[in-house]
């Protein structure tokens, strides 16, 4: 298919990324990603909750109601091609600009063409790719050309616009969440690509399936790399998987350590293990390894792990891990990834309680609410005679030797009541501890220990 014309008085001509026009004579085809941009918001594919019938840019534009808005999505979705259909549909000038390249010289310029086109009765949509790489300062300059309809913005982001951009841009704009191609949009787009070109891809059933999950949800990759095959002679028998991988390099997992992925990734693992499914972590913590993750920030949030998720339930979970995280330090990868593989599959089959991490929370709240209350005087140290004359000390019992070493005096603060912070679950350990608290409380109400309110 061939892609629309650019919009006559584009404020730049040619759109930056779209080759020159081949001289005449020049029989150097454009790229197949290029040839099958869609010539429609309907052509394109896998994001019908934006651009199907009943989408959210469908019912905008009917209503003929564009807002700025704010594309968030992967690599290779559509955002740049969303936007471009947007503005032929809409009627508008399309301007593009890329926030890598581009800086506050560069923004003034635009505005002050858009100014002027819409003095003559043209608006303009301004195409910001990348909008997340300008700071805070250059955000801002994007505020008073929206406010005043001088430009329609649409800006492209891979990162979660929340911590990317600034707030009063966010509350002039709509964010639309552009989803990963799924396997069905992805296998349309190789149809389209064979229907293009003439001929089917030289792939086994497997190997197409393969050849899809490389381009992990990556459209424009995985049109690149048809292309590649494409380009194989005619009588190429068809390909299998391990072929498939000989050929073409393995796209890298989208993984940055210091974006939201890495937390959405961490946060995965954790709720896995939280949720006793020891497989679903096993693959999260593998997919965080093979993105690069540092194993001891993985080792770190385990140990937290087998504290606030495992607790008494089954206190060696915290033996296990950190010895796990002692075996990783000592071995080094890959040898080592083992062992923490290890403490993951023993947290995730672990008995459950988060009672200590509750009962430590409510312990903190109320010593904040109790300021300063002092120990009851028996359990008081006293190394001076002006201490024990004081009464410091005094009427203490020493448990070891009470019946079955158990005194049942009071510990909590004078003039405060009895509190129970830790509530033990029937899980793993915590049943017979909390057979041993019921059995603590009723001797100490048998001995008539109960504290004074």
């Amino acid at each position: 298919m061939a892609r629309p014309p650019a919009p006559s008085g584009d404020l730049f001509g040619a759109e930056p990324s779209v080759a020159p026009a081949p001289r005449a004579g020049s029989k150097k085809p454009r790229p197949l990603a290029d040839r099958l941009r869609p010539m429609s918001l309907g052509d394109v594919t896998g994001q019908d909750h934006l651009v199907g019938p009943d989408g959210t840019l469908t019912r905008m534009l009917a209503r003929g109601s564009l807002a700025s808005l704010i594309l968030w999505g992967p690599p290779g979705v559509g955002k740049t091609t969303i936007a471009r259909l947007i503005a032929d549909q809409a009627g508008l000038l399309f301007s593009q600009i890329s926030a890598v390249f581009s800086g506050v010289g560069d923004l003034k310029r635009v505005f002050e063409e858009a100014a002027r086109h819409m003095r003559t009765g043209q608006a303009t949509l301004l195409f910001v790719d990348e909008i997340h790489r300008f700071n805070r300062a250059q955000q801002d300059a994007f505020l008073p050309v929206v406010e005043e309809g001088i430009v329609t913005l649409i800006g492209a982001t891979t990162e979660n616009p929340s911590f990317a951009l600034n707030g009063a841009l966010l509350s002039r704009c709509q964010v639309l969440v552009l989803k990963r191609l799924d396997d069905a949009a992805l296998d349309q787009l190789l149809t389209r690509a064979e229907t293009e070109i003439g001929r089917v891809l030289p792939l086994d059933h497997e190997a197409r399936a393969s050849l899809r999950a490389m381009s992990d949800g990556d459209g424009r990759y995985l049109l690149n790399m048809a292309e590649q095959l494409f380009s194989l002679p005619d009588e190429t028998p068809p390909l299998d998987a391990a072929a498939l991988s000989d050929l073409l390099s393995k796209r890298a997992a989208l993984y940055d350590k210091d974006r939201e992925e890495h937390y959405n990734l961490i946060s995965a693992l954790h709720k896995s293990l939280r949720g006793s499914d020891p497989d679903a972590a096993l693959y999260w913590f593998s997919r965080m390894l093979l993105g690069g993750e540092d194993p001891r920030y993985i080792a770190r949030r385990l140990l937290r792990f087998a504290a606030e998720d495992v607790g008494m339930a089954d206190p060696q979970a915290l033996l296990v891990t950190e010895t796990a995280w002692q075996t990783y330090e000592r071995l080094g990868s890959p040898e080592g990834e083992l062992a923490l593989a290890q403490a993951v599959v023993y947290l995730g089959t672990a008995p459950k309680s988060n009672a200590v991490y509750a009962a430590f929370g409510a312990a903190q709240k109320a010593a904040r609410a109790t300021g300063s209350l002092m120990p009851p005087a028996h359990i008081r140290n006293a190394p001076t005679k002006l201490m024990r004359e004081l009464g410091y000390g005094e009427g203490y019992a020493y448990d070891h030797g009470e019946e079955d070493a158990f005194s049942g005096q009071n510990y909590f603060p004078e003039g405060m009541a009895r509190a129970r912070f830790y509530e033990p679950t029937g899980r793993g350990l915590e049943r017979e501890i909390a057979r041993r608290l019921e059995h603590w409380d009723r001797l100490r109400a048998e001995r008539g220990q109960e504290p004074q309110e």
